[in-house]
């Protein structure tokens, strides 16, 4: 099976949870519909990426990157590349990049979906991101390479500055896939 077929089983597959998240879901498969290549970064104006937020199995704390381009504590994640066979495997190649831990357990179930302006990425455009959930293994430490971008634990409850909308919705949605209920 191929990135972009992947991509499509999964956003077929996938159960929105709401009618904003549905809207985002029909917009990727139509895009995969008329781009071949719309798993890749030469897609333009849009393509799809594939994000994972490491999130500790008890659900207490977020790993996150203080992605340096976009000046925010971000979830790890970015363009997939050829050498993808799957969205679960883009996911777990850059979360392992971007934190050094090993053994994450990726669920294949996408979280959200996020479609947002990339203005920093030469020529612009948009990625059409695929938000999945990474589970660390217990007491698991980040390891990042010199001049990578900063690493951190969040308490799942704690502050984040500065961050989006977006990713605090996807810490909310990665508590409630794993608690069961969000807290207040």
């Amino acid at each position: 099976m191929s990135l972009h077929t992947s991509a499509v089983h999964t956003l077929e597959a996938w159960t929105a949870p709401d009618g904003d998240q549905e809207a985002l879901r029909l917009r990727y498969l139509e895009h995969l519909a008329a781009a071949p290549d719309g798993m890749l970064r030469s897609c333009r104006p849009d393509h799809l990426t594939v994000s994972a937020l490491v999130i500790t199995a008890d659900a207490e704390r977020v790993l996150l990157v203080r992605h340096a381009k976009a000046g925010l504590w971000l979830q790890t994640g970015g363009h997939c590349e050829p050498e993808d066979v799957d969205v679960v495997g883009a996911g777990a190649r850059e979360a392992l990049e971007e934190t050094g831990i090993e053994g994450l357990r990726l669920d294949p179930v996408p979280l959200r979906l996020s479609h947002h302006a990339v203005p920093f990425c030469s020529p612009g455009g948009h990625h059409l991101d695929v938000q999945l959930l990474a589970v660390a293994p217990v007491g698991a430490e980040p390891v990042v390479a010199e001049g990578e971008d900063p690493v951190r634990w969040f308490g799942v409850d704690e502050t984040v500055e500065p961050t989006d909308a977006d990713t605090l919705a996807l810490i909310a949605a990665a508590r409630t896939r794993l608690r069961g209920t969000p807290r207040p």
